[in-house]
């Protein structure tokens, strides 16, 4: 996914509970900062908070808060604010898990986190314009309704 990110010339779209995967935002940071690409997604706020307390624990994981923050900032993502998680509370967290970078769209049950990187999960590859075109306005829809862009029309 990392090289999708980095290869996309029109636009690329995240829709995902948390973003720790150093490829893909370390590459997500790179792309934001050429401002040549229109980026925007969507995150849960509530299990990304958890993680950048856990990275300002790790000396080794600051490079990932400054890029974090700047993606979110630069790119304007939205996002979710769920119910902690607790035994026999209300799961409520942002789930959906969606990439597209131009014409491709990666879904499935992957994190884009470093568990995720070592994890059995499932990707689905779609290369096909019409199916972006329908991932990228759900994941548009879901980050106008937590804070994101606002859509346009």
């Amino acid at each position: 996914m990392a090289r999708s990110i980095a290869s996309a010339q029109q636009r690329i779209r995240i829709c995902s509970p948390v973003l720790t995967s150093g490829p893909v935002l370390g590459t997500l940071a790179e792309v934001v900062d050429h401002g040549k690409v229109d980026v925007a997604g969507v995150y849960d706020a509530t299990q990304m908070d958890q993680v950048q307390r856990q990275w300002g624990e790790q000396p080794t994981a600051s490079w990932k808060t400054a890029a974090f923050r700047g993606i979110i900032t630069a790119a304007k993502f939205g996002s979710k604010r769920s119910t902690p998680y607790a035994v026999g509370s209300v799961h409520d967290f942002m789930h959906a898990k969606i990439v597209v970078a131009d014409d491709y769209v990666y879904a499935g049950s992957f994190n884009l986190s470093h568990s995720g990187e070592q994890n059995a999960e499932n990707v689905v590859q779609i290369e096909n314009h019409a199916v972006a075109e329908i991932c990228t306005a759900y994941i548009d829809r879901v980050a106008a309704t937590y804070g994101g862009r606002p859509l346009v029309g």
